[in-house]
């Protein structure tokens, strides 16, 4: 890669061993699947070639288990960076699915007064906050190569849509972020954001579950 050129690529972790599909959150114990292995793998496989000098994980298990075939490749050590962690949210522990679970009962509904809070987390500003500075660290100690960031749907699509100065409350359902994906950012040498690419190395992978699955 050009040396007036830093990539910072935010990596979320690969799918969750989590039977009872409830909103795992920070809670530990939260490991990934024989699919998620895969996806972590085929993650550190698609970074093979790049110039990957720094690998930065939240202190997640899931996390830790992606990054490490990532930092293996590249004889590196993970680094574990808090501001990386999964956002904060009430619901943690309890299963949140559209008419199903917690949300159904009315004495959880005191949590969802504010939507562009959000009044049941960590407000969107603190998350935008933490992912900014993450990456601020990794670009500065990158400088000239590249960097991986293993996080979290949420804190990964807040980050992308503040480095695009859009607004930061969103509905769920529209985040380009799915398991194993990468969101990588490029700046150059003023570093400056000049380009952000989205690539989904594990897709087939998750196209052939979701057959099984279904059939």
């Amino acid at each position: 890669m050009a040396e007036d050129r830093t990539v910072v690529h935010l990596l979320r972790h690969g799918e969750v061993h989590n039977p009872e599909k409830v909103l795992y959150g920070r809670l530990p114990g939260y490991r990934l699947s024989t699919l998620g292995e895969q996806m972590a793998d085929r993650a550190a496989s698609a970074l093979a070639d790049h110039d990957i000098a720094l690998v930065v994980s939240s202190p997640m298990e899931r996390a830790q288990q992606t990054a490490a075939p990532v930092a293996l490749h590249h004889g590196l050590e993970i680094v574990t960076n808090e501001d990386l962690i999964e956002a904060d949210n009430v619901f943690e522990g309890q299963r949140v699915s559209v008419g199903d679970g917690v949300l159904k009962q009315p004495s959880t509904w005191k949590h969802l007064y504010n939507p562009f809070r959000p009044s049941w987390g960590e407000p969107y500003e603190v998350v935008a906050r933490r992912m900014r500075a993450a990456i601020r660290t990794a670009r500065d100690s990158a400088k000239g190569r590249e960097a991986v960031l293993v996080s979290h749907q949420l804190p990964i699509w807040v980050a992308r849509l503040d480095a695009e100065n859009r607004r930061l409350w969103h509905d769920p359902r529209s985040r380009q972020c799915t398991v194993a994906s990468l969101t990588s950012l490029t700046f150059d040498e003023r570093d400056a954001l000049v380009s952000i690419a989205y690539t989904e190395p594990s897709r087939d992978l998750l196209e052939k579950a979701s057959r099984i699955a279904g059939a």
